[in-house]
């Protein structure tokens, strides 16, 4: 009944879109397009429409998800991460029936900030490939897929100095990564 740990489907002007999920169910939100998220600091579309985002977990745990309609992705009852005292979180319970796994998770955490689909061509190797901004981890981080799992990580910016706060692919194919001190 919030729009807290939830992803939102909205058309132009605000309204629930069509073919939400939860739509005309009573007591929830008519647009909320999925839930169970913890803190979510990155979405991008892939060219193929599918909707990828990445959240921050506890220490440990953040987490790479492959958006879908309706689904649960398991927060606060499933993490790969502990609370910050260092307690299990939920008896430690990391999988349950009716709630997604992550496609990719760090531990320890990365702090994830920007993402983006690189679909340029400055660098064709790395088509549908996701790149994903490190705080912590203080790097921008290439994700090959093979179909919608994770098969290798590659940091491809990394400054020990300059924590990333966004990265994009510019129209060129060039990528932008955006440094918490404000360097472009």
């Amino acid at each position: 009944d919030t729009h807290l740990g939830k992803v939102i489907h909205v058309t132009a002007d605000g309204a629930p879109a069509p073919g939400n999920p939860f739509v005309g169910k009573a007591g929830a939100l008519p647009e909320i397009w999925s839930y169970g998220h913890r803190n979510e600091m990155g979405l991008a579309f892939a060219p193929d429409g599918k909707l990828w985002e990445h959240e921050n977990g506890p220490r440990g745990g953040d987490e790479l998800n492959l958006i879908a309609a309706g689904k649960n992705y398991g927060w606060p009852v499933i993490t790969h991460g502990v609370d910050y005292p260092g307690e299990q979180i939920d008896n430690g319970l990391t999988a349950k029936d009716g709630m997604e796994q992550p496609r990719y998770y760090w531990d320890p955490v990365i702090a994830a900030s920007g993402l983006a689909v690189y679909s340029g061509n400055l660098f064709p190797a790395w088509r549908g490939n996701l790149l994903v901004g490190a705080l912590r981890g203080t790097q921008v981080a290439r994700l090959a897929l093979s179909g919608d799992k994770v098969v290798n990580e590659e940091p491809v910016f990394y400054d020990p100095k300059s924590r990333v706060r966004d990265v994009r692919v510019g129209p060129d194919g060039a990528v932008y990564v955006l440094t918490d001190d404000g360097r472009l």
